[in-house]
């Protein structure tokens, strides 16, 4: 894998209020039905300067009302109830151009294939390096660091 390059981790966006604008870090989001994963990545992501967030369910994300504040979303392939591809699915019907990292422990062409198809920014398997997740993150979220 290639040395990541560095990219800042924070963007100008408008407050949640509308008055003004601030500096903000982007939010990144895990979803994983995987307690230790849910523990573990948010302190890695908080690390590498983002602000992070976890849930242990596709539904439990999407109540959570962090849906429009999430610059990059982190994501099981199979968990129960709704899948990672299905949310993925779930939020393009919504509207919402969220970046998706799908992260999973099978080695799965045909599930690999339909989520870049359907517009995933990255796919890593279970064990994944720091680096390669830095990587993903960063090439996920450049559009929005160049907008801003």
């Amino acid at each position: 894998m290639d040395v990541p390059r560095k990219v800042p981790h924070s963007c100008r966006m408008q407050s949640l209020k509308g008055k003004s604008q601030d500096q903000r870090q982007l939010l990144s989001v895990v979803v994983d039905d995987d307690e230790s994963v849910r523990e573990s990545l948010p302190d890695l992501l908080r690390e590498f300067g983002f602000a992070a967030r976890a849930f242990s369910s596709a539904q439990e994300f999407l109540s959570s009302g962090c849906v429009d504040e999430t610059s990059c979303l982190i994501l099981d392939v199979a968990m129960p109830g709704m899948s990672g591809p299905e949310l993925q699915q779930e939020l393009k019907r919504r509207g919402k151009k969220i970046p998706i990292i799908f992260i999973t422990g099978r080695r799965d062409e045909t599930i690999r294939a339909q989520v870049l198809k359907q517009g995933a920014a990255g796919f890593l398997l279970k064990p994944f390096s720091d680096a390669a997740l830095l990587a993903a993150i960063n090439t996920a979220c450049k559009p929005a660091l160049q907008a801003n």
